[in-house]
């Protein structure tokens, strides 16, 4: 909560009741009079304000910097000196990309920053190439056959490798031991000249891979064309929406998701948002009647698309109770903000969550069993088992 504020506030929009909120839940877990019941509806408070924080950074994202619209972006590289930028401050990549301009230093997103692409504002920018690489549990790979330097700008920095250690910087609230920090001054801005001249010296990136990979599909793009879906849902040409978004990892029981991506019916759609998406979202599982198999609305934060697209689907459909609509869960757990976008769904009532591939290790056995009760919440086990469970869930 304090991270997706946070980036909502480097943009000029802020709630104070989250953050008197956030306080409250600091204050509580001093509070030994609290039983299991207390911590358990301030958890789903928490919840409740979770939707809140997600809709505040939706409407600081897309006010400045336009609405995500479905977007070819580009894989391949190009034969100029190049920045790649990781993470997820759309602030600083806007900074970045009015520095470069001009001076025939390219930009490349990697990880989290991918859904940029989507965003009108940046379009403008033709040193702005497109993506390298893929997840963040990869950057020991990528970030070395990238060759030149690298900004990280939030969270998911890993270990650098020493042949990539003098050229990887850290910026805002990101940091490691032993590598050059980009601060902010007093007017707010950032000075990257040093990545800039860096570049010049260096040899382009090797390419990964070439083509394009379609993004931005966050709700205004999505319910722009709610009416085709529905009709399609009716017909029965989509039998299932699986909302698979959530984090990717290094640990080979994470292959789970990929394989169910290969495996879902072709009359199926997934939902997705998160690094998560990086499993199967260079697949081609091809559309139905031009709508996508993989609709992906962006970052983590974007979360609050799903749940937008799923209101308005169930309103559509003339459906009282949001788990009536043929939506199914299969989330990836990895970090704390997967567990706020998880409660964010709990406090809307959404039930039959497929959660893996391992619990939340903060989870004890008497909340889990609370979620199990009031929630359905259950671990996902073999791609077979749990594929009958979500088709036939609804």
């Amino acid at each position: 909560m304090a991270a997706y504020s946070h980036h909502a506030y480097v943009l000029g929009y802020k709630d104070e009741t989250i953050f008197e909120f956030i306080k409250k839940g600091l204050v509580s877990i001093t509070d030994n009079s609290l039983g299991l019941q207390d911590l358990i509806d301030l958890v789903l408070e928490y919840g409740k304000r979770d939707v809140s924080t997600l809709a505040l950074l939706d409407k600081a994202n897309t006010k400045t910097y336009g609405k995500p619209e479905p977007t070819a972006v580009n894989i391949g590289v190009r034969d100029r000196p190049g920045i790649l930028i990781s993470g997820h401050d759309l602030r600083d990549l806007e900074q970045l990309l009015e520095q470069t301009m001009g001076t025939g230093v390219d930009v490349y997103t990697h990880g989290e920053m991918l859904p940029a692409n989507s965003y009108p504002a940046f379009k403008k920018y033709d040193n702005f190439v497109g993506n390298y690489g893929s997840s963040w549990w990869k950057q020991n790979e990528e970030f070395e056959k990238f060759n030149e330097p690298i900004l990280m700008t939030t969270n998911c920095i890993i270990p650098p490798k020493d042949s990539y250690r003098n050229r990887i910087y850290t910026t805002g609230i990101v940091g490691f031991e032993g590598l050059i920090h980009i601060s902010e001054k007093e007017d707010g801005s950032k000075d990257f000249t040093s990545l800039i001249e860096q570049a010049k010296t260096t040899k382009p990136p090797e390419q990964l891979e070439s083509g394009t990979i379609v993004y931005g599909f966050a709700h205004e793009a999505t319910l722009s064309v709610a009416g085709k879906i529905i009709e399609v849902i009716k017909s029965g040409k989509i039998h299932k929406f699986m909302v698979m978004a959530g984090c990717d990892g290094r640990h080979q029981e994470r292959a789970y998701y990929t394989e169910f991506a290969k495996t879902l019916p072709k009359n199926t759609v997934i939902l997705t948002a998160g690094c998560g998406k990086y499993s199967y979202n260079k697949l081609d599982l091809g559309d139905i009647k031009e709508i996508p198999r993989v609709i992906d609305t962006g970052q983590c934060n974007d979360s609050y698309s799903l749940v937008v697209i799923a209101q308005k689907l169930a309103e559509g459909l003339c459906l009282k109770d949001i788990n009536d609509l043929p939506v199914s869960y299969d989330i990836a757990w990895y970090e704390q903000k997967a567990v706020l976008v998880l409660l964010a769904l709990l406090s809307l009532g959404i039930k039959n969550i497929t959660l893996g591939p391992t619990l939340p290790a903060c989870i004890s056995p008497h909340v889990l069993k609370v979620l199990e009760d009031n929630f359905n919440i259950r671990p996902n086990t073999i791609v077979e088992e749990d594929m009958k469970i979500l088709l036939n869930h609804v």
